[in-house]
């Protein structure tokens, strides 16, 4: 169990919720690694033509760099006006805000991600299902690998930028993105991309 400590201060009164909202960030990639090969996998099983499945898989990356923006903006910022809505904001997003210092609680929870995960690809399901005359039967497994890549990319992006130190120009470029996000409050509603900033320039949130 990973337990409260100064850094990573206590949530839940339960040890056992508590423990739950605290994850290291290689239980992404030891998680997730598996599933999208599998996904891709599948997809080469359904139709053996490579072009195809990679366009799928990319387009689905895209998808999710458009997921995480929105996200970002519309949820995880969300406050709702009810007794309960600072409490559901702090445990959404505002802790990691509060608290950006804190290792185990920068990526999202397997149980949490694995959940949405079902979500989403019930989604998927049900359109390639209405859809099936106009779509390839490897646009399910291929899209939604391309989704889930692009999840993993961002947990594990958004941990780099907080507690590792990038060497490269695009990865300077996000860590400085990001903390002005953070740390400006001139930014505090903008910048709302972390493992890109695409979307942040289409919807004029850049600056």
């Amino acid at each position: 169990m990973w337990r409260a400590t100064p850094q990573s201060p206590r949530i839940f009164e339960s040890d056992l919720a508590d423990a739950g909202t605290r994850t290291p960030w290689f239980v992404v990639p030891l998680v997730f690694v598996p599933f999208v090969a599998f996904l891709v996998a599948w997809s080469f099983a359904l139709v053996g033509a490579p072009s195809l499945v990679v366009g799928q898989f990319l387009i689905g990356w895209t998808a999710w760099t458009l997921m995480e923006y929105w996200l970002h903006r519309s949820v995880f910022h969300w406050v709702p006006a009810t007794p309960w809505g600072p409490r559901f904001h702090f445990l959404m997003h505002g802790v990691h805000h509060d608290w950006f210092k804190d290792q185990l609680r920068l990526v999202m929870p397997p149980m949490v991600s694995l959940s949405l995960a079902v979500v989403v690809w019930s989604l998927i399901w049900v359109v390639q299902w209405g859809a099936s005359a106009m779509l390839a039967p490897t646009w399910g497994p291929g899209f939604f690998a391309g989704i889930v890549f692009g999840y993993m990319v961002y947990d594990v992006t958004h941990y780099h930028l907080h507690h590792g130190k990038p060497v490269t120009r695009i990865g300077t470029l996000l860590r400085a993105h990001h903390n002005k996000h953070h740390h400006n409050p001139q930014y505090q509603d903008k910048k709302f991309g972390v493992s890109t900033t695409l979307w942040d320039h289409v919807f004029r949130t850049y600056e």
